[in-house]
């Protein structure tokens, strides 16, 4: 049983440092991002808020540790786990900002996007929030269709099979002597 599920560290390395990339960038780019003009409010740098909390750094935090167990993984189930976790904080990118009027007062959290023209306050919602959680998810999907479809167990490779010898050639066997015809053995005389 433990057989069938081990596979392949290679199998998931790819998807996880992508997601360990994203899942860096999610939860550090509301502390740093002011530095270059692309933040929310608070638009000031390094400023830890609860909404930061539970819809930056936690999210950020799950989707890199998804992608660590991804890249550590020898067998299927640690494997599934991380890409199941950073599936789901990849949807919580997306979906958080939404949700979180039902539980503050029917306030969003997270603030707004402090860009000054309309594009760049588009770019912030997408880099922070809903571009990046799809793709997450987008990552971790096609890490858990490629787990999923790990064949059961590794096979070791042995020894080559020696090949069968051929088969010996059937034995010619000599055809009997025909008799000469009657015309043949006379003799003239």
């Amino acid at each position: 049983m433990a057989g069938m599920l081990q596979m392949r560290r290679s199998r998931g390395a790819a998807s996880g440092l992508l997601l360990v990339l994203l899942g860096l960038w999610g939860a550090l780019v509301p502390f740093v991002g002011p530095y270059f003009h692309y933040a929310y409010t608070p638009d000031t740098a390094w400023t830890y808020s609860t909404a930061r909390l539970w819809l930056e750094i936690l999210p950020g935090a799950a989707v890199v540790l998804g992608g660590v167990l991804l890249i550590i993984a020898t067998g299927r189930h640690v494997a599934l786990l991380g890409a199941i976790l950073a599936a789901a904080a990849g949807a919580w990118f997306t979906l958080g900002p939404v949700l979180s009027p039902l539980w503050n007062n029917h306030v969003p959290l997270g603030g707004s996007p402090a860009g000054a023209t309309v594009s760049m306050r588009i770019m912030e919602q997408l880099g922070f929030f809903s571009a990046l959680g799809v793709v997450i998810v987008f990552i971790a999907a096609a890490a858990l269709g490629r787990i999923a479809s790990v064949p059961a167990g590794i096979r070791i490779a042995g020894p080559a099979p020696e090949p069968a010898p051929e088969p010996a050639p059937e034995p010619t066997v000599p055809m009997p002597a025909v008799p000469a015809s009657n015309q043949d053995t006379q003799t003239i005389g």
